[in-house]
């Protein structure tokens, strides 16, 4: 039985004819660029998080890139952020000019280090950018903490975490600012691209819709330089039927995690994700980690099973930074998770023997090699 990583028709299909009128209802008003279906979105969006202000956008990416524009980041000025993790967060950082500076991540979670983010403080720092890697939640009551003490600015990166909560409260509530995306593959994904900022601070809610629209205010009077940030509608109506069943999605991903860690429990040499005892952990990825993890992927290739490596090569690595100066071994819990991490199929669509199968072929390759 073929398992793909990600079916993303087999949810179409259990909504197929609300997303058809939803995205019939846009093209009969043809009216395609923010309007009453991004309010709505933002507003609830907003709501589901536990905050007052959302602002949608063309991507995450583009989300992050906004949020450090609204800041006025500029070069010379630092940004912290874990090595291990998807190029948007970096990238914003540098296509401003600034400098990113990278840290170690808890090999555990996958989350950054609060110990090393407060190593690499410096008095050019301006923000933090913590991500929720796969859908679990930095510790962010130690990095607000720590962020006041250094008067520092926070954008979580919460473009794999919408819905994820620390300590009873939920992505978005504990930064200045937070950034999700809703590219398809994401637990609560678009038709395309799309992005929202949130916030609970009114003067930064402000500032996000003027500098998303060219900086116009009004029309063809540009206040400051922004740019062309700006959600389609058609993306807003497919996530406005989307967002209703997110928490079932979610607990249907919670339930698909719980049965591989029966399913793999007594794996030896397989390291199944560590969750937090204080966390909702809404899986947009399961990620195993095992020393050979390529030759695992290449085994569960050929019995048909779908994987991804979530990312096999740390920013500090990356050619691109190559100006920054780090070197192989600076940010060795990253560099390891690199080469040792691989994820499984996670979607809520699942069924009992599709994960009976992935199981099975996991243990299939363990029994394999063992001596």
């Amino acid at each position: 039985m073929a398992v793909p990583l990600l079916d993303l028709k087999a949810q179409y299909a259990s909504i197929r004819d609300e997303i058809n009128a939803a995205v019939l209802r846009v093209l009969e008003a043809q009216a395609f660029i923010l309007g009453p279906e991004v309010e709505a979105l933002e507003q609830e969006i907003a709501a589901y998080s536990g905050c007052r202000y959302g602002v949608g956008v063309s991507s995450g990416t583009d989300a992050l890139l906004l949020c450090l524009m609204v800041l006025e980041i500029r070069p010379g000025d630092e940004v912290i952020l874990p090595t291990y993790t998807f190029f948007a967060t970096a990238g914003a950082v540098a296509r401003l000019g600034a400098r990113p500076v990278f840290v170690d991540i808890d090999p555990r979670t996958y989350n950054m280090q609060v110990e090393a983010v407060e190593r690499a403080i410096t008095p050019r720092t301006r923000a933090i950018i913590p991500v929720h890697l796969y859908g679990q939640m930095a510790d962010m009551p130690a990095l607000m903490a720590l962020a006041e003490r250094h008067k520092l600015i926070v954008v979580e990166d919460a473009a794999q975490a919408i819905g994820a909560e620390y300590a009873g409260l939920r992505a978005g509530q504990y930064g200045h600012m937070a950034c999700f995306s809703f590219f398809p593959s994401k637990n609560l994904g678009g038709a395309g691209d799309g992005g929202m900022v949130i916030t609970n601070d009114p003067d930064l809610s402000e500032k996000l819709r003027l500098y998303r629209n060219h900086g116009y205010k009004p029309k063809y009077y540009n206040r400051v330089v922004g740019g062309n940030f700006r959600l389609d509608a058609i993306q807003a109506a497919v996530l406005r039927v989307k967002l209703p069943y997110l928490d079932a999605w979610t607990q249907a991903r919670q339930r698909n995690a719980a049965a591989y860690r029966q399913l793999l429990a007594d794996v030896e040499g397989l390291r199944l994700p560590y969750e937090l005892p204080n966390v909702r952990h809404v899986y947009n990825q399961f990620v195993v980690a095992c020393e050979r993890r390529d030759d695992l992927q290449r085994h569960l290739q050929a019995h048909g099973i779908g994987t991804e490596i979530y990312y096999p090569l740390p920013m500090h690595q990356q050619e691109c930074f190559s100006a920054l100066g780090y070197r192989r071994g600076d940010f060795p819990h990253s560099e390891a998770a690199a080469q040792q991490t691989l994820a499984l199929p996670i979607y809520p669509e699942l069924t009992q023997s599709q994960l009976e199968e992935v199981a099975e072929a996991v243990r299939g390759f363990f029994r394999s090699t063992s001596p």
